[in-house]
């Protein structure tokens, strides 16, 4: 378990320099994107309000994926996890992840061809409200046993402490 966190993550950062360097090969720019799978994924949170996602300190945060396989074979999920990084600014100039997400195995969801699944991520976090951008990446197997990981969600979300009122004992 402590290894597959740890190849995922290994991945998610190798991924991230990747998108960062220039592309000094005009070789490269011609082959297959490295995803070539025919699967598309839309990640949706039930939760979330109309200004956008919002992450509220100790309150889990679901994430429901929708992946479509539009290969001529099964696919099946491996693991789903994800990360939170600072947003790009003037004052950030290499990517800096801030915390991982939990990272969560999925046995036996096997998508058939042509077909659509639905799977939930669940995780909680605790930090500084700010505004942070959520990567988050599913892991799939081939019909062949390759490995590919495919990016879910990668956009802005806001961190927020939980809404509070003079009736909350916790106060």
């Amino acid at each position: 378990m402590a290894l597959s966190r740890f190849l995922f993550v290994g991945l998610l950062a190798i991924r991230a320099y990747a998108q960062d360097s220039p592309e000094e090969d005009v070789q490269s720019t011609t082959q297959s994107p490295p995803n070539a799978l025919a699967v598309k994924i839309s990640t949706t949170f039930p939760a979330s309000e109309f200004f956008g996602v919002k992450l509220i300190n100790n309150r889990p945060t679901t994430a429901v994926l929708s992946i479509t396989n539009s290969e001529p074979a099964p696919i099946s999920i491996v693991f789903i996890g994800g990360s939170l990084w600072l947003p790009p600014s003037p004052a950030v100039q290499e990517p800096h992840i801030v915390r991982n997400l939990t990272t969560t195995k999925y046995d036996g969801v096997e998508i058939p061809a042509g077909e659509e699944e639905s799977v939930k991520y669940a995780f909680k976090m605790e930090l500084q409200p700010q505004e942070l951008v959520l990567n988050l990446a599913v892991v799939v197997r081939d019909a062949e046993g390759g490995v590919h990981t495919l990016q879910a969600f990668n956009e802005t979300v806001a961190v927020v402490e939980p809404d509070t009122s003079i009736f909350d004992p916790q106060m």
